[in-house]
């Protein structure tokens, strides 16, 4: 017996067209000849996982950030309203609980304080290693991958040591800071110095990223530029300044953007490196407010709505440097 996946290919080829070129033009109803129909066992199964596992969470959880869920039973669907987002803006009590939530104002301003002040000085620090290992140094090749190492630490590991490197009688940031006549100084618990000492090891972390990143743009631009600015007498600051990094931009987005979304997922660093989802005031970001919200206050729908309020956030980073590579035929 005859597959039928062979007599319906024999039909179609049967209803094909010759062309006056000497061609055969197929009728549109032969999608089975198209590629995308034939690697459909490769790209459907994943297509479909992802859109159930991710972009479907995405879905529940801004319809679940419209309810009263508060982890028990099922959610009711049938009055669905903003109050979380309203009580996320404005504060108050939430009128099914007893416990007071603060305002996420706080914690979206600290969120942001720490996505550019990590951002732009891991991208100032990165650009100025990359400059100098773009020199044709010795070993380079070595230094390259001891800047690079800090990024393959999780943020538990990199957490933990430096709650060991800010240690007041032990860490060596103090042992410095005693040798120079300032400290000791109790970093990890003072309000005034949480985010930064957080911004501060997460820039120790990624600047190495960044190196490799302008590294390849430096790479890439031509040899030609750096001997015309030395032709034309500018000095070596002055060439980098306006001639080399305005070239850059393109790295400095893509880096940019990773940065940013790093900075966002900072959530399991100040989980160790405060020993739970409460860094206080000073320090607490929409990730741990989240997640402190459902799961210690047990207000998942506001939870939820946090969560919607971080991926807009993140969205708004993200969406314009897709938009902007596909203009250029990019992707």
């Amino acid at each position: 017996m005859r597959n039928p996946l062979t007599i319906l290919r024999q039909r179609l080829e049967d209803h094909r067209e010759v062309r006056a070129d000497g061609g055969t033009a197929t009728e549109a109803g032969s999608i089975l000849d198209r590629d995308s129909v034939r690697s459909a066992p490769f790209w459907l199964p994943p297509f479909l996982l992802i859109g159930l596992f991710i972009y479907g969470a995405i879905i529940w959880n801004i319809v679940l950030s419209l309810t009263d869920f508060q982890g028990l039973g099922s959610p009711d669907y049938s009055a669905l309203d903003f109050e979380n987002y309203v009580i996320a803006f404005v504060g108050g009590t939430p009128s099914w609980s007893e416990l007071t939530v603060s305002p996420v104002w706080n914690a979206a301003w600290n969120t942001v304080v720490l996505m550019v002040s990590f951002s732009v000085v891991c991208l100032a620090v990165g650009l100025v290693m990359a400059i100098l290992v773009d020199q044709e140094i010795r070993f380079e090749n070595t230094f390259r991958t001891i800047y690079l190492l800090p990024m393959s630490l999780s943020f538990v590991v990199t957490a933990k040591f430096w709650l060991y490197m800010y240690n007041v009688e032990t860490g060596l940031v103090n042992i410095i800071l005693g040798a120079v006549g300032v400290g000791p100084i109790e970093i990890v618990q003072n309000p005034d110095l949480k985010l930064a000492a957080v911004a501060f090891a997460l820039i120790w972390q990624f600047s190495g990223y960044a190196m490799i990143v302008y590294l390849a743009g430096l790479r890439a631009i031509p040899t030609s530029h750096f001997e015309a600015a030395r032709v034309d007498g500018a000095s070596t600051i002055r060439m980098y300044w306006r001639v080399i990094i305005p070239q850059l931009r393109t790295a400095t987005v893509s880096a940019l953007v990773v940065l940013t979304v790093f900075s966002l997922k900072a959530f399991d660093f100040l989980f160790s490196m405060y020993g739970g989802y409460q860094p206080g005031p000073s320090a607490d970001i929409l990730a741990t407010r989240m997640v402190r919200e459902a799961y210690a206050n047990g207000n998942w729908a506001y939870g939820s709505a946090i969560a919607v309020l971080l991926f807009i956030m993140a969205l708004a980073i993200v969406a314009p440097y897709i938009y902007t590579q596909y203009q250029r035929g990019e992707l």
